[in-house]
């Protein structure tokens, strides 16, 4: 069975293979390993094979592994999944990003709640790309308002959009799912250039990431091609 560092060492591989076919730099790309129901043993090796970019989706499992891997230096924690009004504090308090901000009150609350003597806190807008009644995130409607209005508040750095596509498509509307985020995020920075960086798009995971590169990706978040098959949450 592979470890953590050769599964690491295959997915960096393919990433960068990835980024040279789709005639991008060098080290656009970056690998945000999902460790949500991983141990905080097996972040250690990932931590020990070179990996520093941890997205978790569940906060008091996430402050739980904080906790225990305290003792090691710059793990940088990325928050990925549904934002409960009242956790907005301690995600503001505890991660330097956080990719599925959809709505203006969350926003407005992390801003309000990010200390003061932290960086700003680095933001993604999560985007209902399908339509899915299942799935998080705004509408693509939505995001010109939520752009403007979120620019503006101290306290957070907006880099960019977030999706999950629906992974039941076709391959060519799998394709077209990433080709529209990455258009909606470059029409949004010729229409607000003062509003952040919007430089992220954080799309693609295990499956589909090298398809996710060719149409933009900055952030692949892979979770089971670099742990393994997932053990269900308890």
């Amino acid at each position: 069975m592979s470890s953590i560092a050769d599964n690491l060492g295959s997915v960096t591989r393919l990433i960068q293979k990835a980024t040279l076919q789709a005639g991008r730099e060098p080290g656009s790309v970056s690998l945000l390993a999902v460790s949500k129901t991983r141990s905080s043993e097996e972040l250690r090796e990932a931590v020990a094979a070179g990996q520093r970019a941890f997205g978790e989706n569940y906060l008091q499992e996430a402050l739980d592994k904080m906790f225990e891997l305290s003792d090691l230096a710059d793990i940088d924690w990325h928050f990925i999944g549904p934002i409960q009004s009242n956790k907005t504090r301690q995600i503001a308090s505890a991660f330097s990003w956080v990719h599925s901000v959809d709505r203006l009150k969350v926003a407005r609350r992390l801003s309000e709640q990010r200390e003061p003597g932290l960086p700003p806190l680095n933001i993604c807008l999560q985007v209902n790309i399908n339509n899915e009644a299942s799935k998080s995130g705004c509408q693509p409607e939505e995001l010109p308002g939520l752009v403007s209005e979120i620019s503006q508040l101290p306290g957070l750095s907006l880099r960019g959009l977030m999706a999950i596509p629906d992974p039941e498509q076709a391959e060519s509307e799998l394709r077209a799912s990433f080709r529209k985020l990455a258009n909606t995020l470059n029409e949004l920075k010729q229409e607000y250039p003062q509003a952040g960086p919007l430089d992220t798009l954080s799309m693609g995971m295990s499956g589909d990431l090298e398809m996710a590169i060719a149409e933009g990706a900055t952030w692949v978040r892979i979770g089971t091609a670099v742990f393994g098959n997932r053990q269900p949450k308890s």
